[in-house]
């Protein structure tokens, strides 16, 4: 198991490392500092004094990846690239374009990120399986057709929309929640209930599609035929066959989304003015605060790796054949 886990992680090392090299040529080769200072700067006719001031300010004015200035102690660490990229590995994120420590942000801001996505995840897990037993239960029947015709109308309907009426009916129309902001503590969740809801019930139709369809796959095959010519009753069948090993495939497509939950979403967080990292990647997309998105999309991309791991260890977990390969 141990000689798995290790070769899985050095498959992991080079995806990582290309991912750094493409997130730096196209923050630094393609898009120059000079551009990115222009950018914040946001005047056309602005001076080359003062490009090379706000670079110099953020530590732009470095050469790329070799420094062969006269008094240069580090011919490769004092660059661009091993400031702003190398750094990276050892999760250094350095401080944004406006002067804040990435790091400290990151570390504050996952907390509410996480009191929104781990509720969200767990309970729409749940409905979703309850949901989805229920139908393969009443399978070819009315009620399976209505299902899946409520599914696809859920699946058809724009995440924006459920944000907008959430926040209408439940928080300006009933007063029964706050319709944005979070306080930490006991009192969060009075914030994050609704977001909490609607992030289940936007995503009841394509969970439920996809578990049935696992469900139904298992239902299928020789064993349940088997277990149903020796008298067993459908229920039983359900619980005792089809569920455990229906399983299996749901538990490698659920391991590899745990750690997003650590990035927060995006829309959510914004609408709800929750201060987690999905808004705080938004915020920095939208002022350009080019040093938080590099560190973000370092950040997702090291997590994406590790849901990829965990699932290859969780599946040799619920199949151990799978250790072989």
């Amino acid at each position: 198991m141990l000689a798995y886990i290790i070769r899985r992680l050095l498959y992991a090392v080079p995806i990582l490392i290309g991912v750094n090299l493409l997130t730096f040529a196209l923050f630094f080769m393609v898009n120059t500092p000079d551009q990115m200072a222009r950018v914040q700067l946001g005047d056309k006719h602005v001076t080359e004094e003062a490009i090379q001031q706000w670079k110099a300010q953020r530590g732009y004015d470095k050469p790329l990846f070799l420094n062969t200035t006269e008094g240069s102690q580090g011919v490769l660490t004092d660059t661009i690239f091993f400031e702003k990229s190398v750094r990276l590995f050892v999760f250094d994120f350095g401080r944004s374009d406006e002067g804040r420590m990435i790091g400290a942000d990151i570390a504050q801001r996952m907390w509410p990120s996480l009191a929104l996505a781990i509720p969200t995840f767990i309970i729409g897990i749940a409905v979703n399986i309850v949901f989805a037993l229920f139908v393969v239960m009443f399978r070819a029947t009315a009620i399976d057709t209505a299902a899946m015709v409520l599914c696809v109308a859920l699946l058809s309907i724009s995440g924006i929309f459920y944000i907008l009426g959430g926040q209408y009916f439940f928080a300006k129309l009933w007063h029964l929640v706050p319709i944005s902001g979070y306080l930490a503590g006991a009192d969060a969740w009075r914030f994050l209930i609704l977001p909490v809801l609607i992030g289940v019930i936007a995503g009841i139709g394509g969970g439920t599609r996809l578990y049935r369809t696992l469900f139904l796959e298992e239902a299928s095959k020789d064993y349940v035929r088997t277990a149903r010519a020796k008298g067993i009753s459908e229920t039983a069948v359900l619980f005792r066959h089809i569920l455990p090993n229906g399983l299996i495939p749901i538990l490698t497509s659920v391991v590899v989304v745990i750690p997003s939950l650590f990035m927060g979403s995006l829309l959510m967080e914004s609408f709800f003015g929750i201060p987690g990292l999905g808004s705080y990647t938004l915020d920095a997309i939208q002022s350009q605060d080019f040093a938080i998105v590099r560190s973000m999309v370092f950040l997702g991309s090291v997590l994406y790796i590790l849901g990829l791991i965990l699932t290859d260890i969780s599946y040799t977990l619920a199949d151990p054949r799978v250790r072989l390969s």
